[in-house]
């Protein structure tokens, strides 16, 4: 039996497949270890917290299968929020607020099937963005079919009332002839109890040969939003960024904020650790949250490029705006045995829309 610890409890896995026996919810094959009570097994939805939890939160962790038969993982908790993870590309395809209102964009013509990305969720980019190397573009690993992690690092300490799931990816012989490096990517994607969505991505190199490896690296985060044409971003004002329109020339960002009329593919540097996107008609802020993660990239590819788009709906550019935590420009570089650890953390609040600013204490001065 295979183990995943979290504060308060474990989660001992049936070790075939996957790592988790699929079912609905938790089946036999998985026993519920409190830290407080003895080891029981549980045949029920949700896995108990701590006992001493003053509110004895529940935490949601359920296996089960997706379009096309793929494997996902659905968090949830207990005031309703959840977040669905598919196996294929480790990749958050939803993510709701506790109303069962969708965060996340996902296009209505998404293809859930190999070698195709789907259009949508958060994709990862590694171990290129974009076009910024010789790969595919934005790399292989949204390709891939993740695992389980059977041995995932352990929690931090204020952990002990998050629903999660740690998947891993290694190397494959077939990669190593277009990439030739050998890499453990190891991603836990955590439910916070207020429905805030982290991952946390660590990227080890081991390489047995002696040589380093380089990357780019990004969240490709899609954003549900109402009218992308009363959207605003604040939190880039006065940086300087790479137009990808424009051969990635550089400029300066002029204004109080970014707003949308046309086209944008935009990479800004050396960004600050929080960005917020504003949308007006729902009065909802996302708040985006990194560490490790010095850019920024702004996507969305408007009426023409979405025309041109076979996984992407003609008109669904109104609803949907990439906000990215990246490191683009300057590539991360790992010496074997060394570790690169880039974490994003988003969050959905209410917001108000006065004069076009945000109230900074609700969003710039909280953590």
């Amino acid at each position: 039996m295979k183990k995943i610890i979290n504060k308060g409890f474990s989660l001992s896995l049936s070790p075939s497949g996957s790592g988790i026996k699929p079912g609905a919810r938790f089946d036999s094959s998985i026993s519920v270890r409190s830290s407080t009570t003895s080891t029981a097994t549980s045949t029920a939805s949700a896995a108990e917290t701590n006992m001493n939890s003053p509110c004895r939160e529940k935490l949601f962790v359920e296996h089960c299968k997706g379009v096309n038969g793929l494997e996902k993982v659905v968090l949830r908790e207990v005031r309703g929020c959840s977040a669905e993870i598919y196996l294929y590309g480790g990749q958050v395809i939803s993510w709701k607020n506790e109303y069962g209102e969708e965060l996340l964009f996902l296009s209505s013509k998404a293809t859930f099937k190999h070698p195709k990305p789907i259009r949508g969720g958060i994709p990862i980019c590694f171990p290129q963005f974009a076009n910024h190397g010789s790969l595919e573009k934005h790399g292989f690993a949204r390709s891939r079919v993740w695992s389980i992690d059977p041995d995932p690092p352990p929690f931090s300490a204020n952990s002990s009332s998050q629903a999660c799931v740690d998947l891993i990816l290694k190397h494959s012989e077939e990669e190593v002839k277009i990439w030739p490096h050998r890499y453990e990517f190891r991603l836990r994607i955590t439910l916070g109890p207020g429905g805030d969505l982290m991952l946390t991505s660590r990227i080890r190199n081991t390489n047995t040969d002696g040589k380093s490896f380089a990357f780019t690296f990004a969240y490709h985060t899609y954003f549900a939003v109402s009218d992308i044409s009363e959207v605003r971003v604040e939190g880039l004002e006065t940086l300087d960024y790479l137009d990808n329109l424009k051969d990635k020339e550089r400029f300066t960002e002029q204004g109080d904020a970014i707003t949308f009329e046309s086209e944008v593919d935009k990479v800004y540097l050396s960004t600050p650790t929080k960005i917020a996107i504003l949308d007006h008609e729902r009065k909802r802020t996302f708040v985006l949250r990194k560490d490790g993660l010095p850019d920024a990239v702004v996507w969305n590819p408007w009426d023409k490029k979405a025309k041109a788009m076979a996984d992407f709906g003609d008109d669904e550019y109104k609803h949907m705006l990439c906000v990215e935590a990246a490191c683009v420009e300057k590539p991360i570089i790992l010496k074997p045995g060394e570790e690169w650890r880039g974490r994003q953390e988003i969050s959905a609040v209410p917001s108000s829309y006065c004069s076009g600013q945000l109230d900074p204490k609700k969003v710039f001065q909280s953590d």
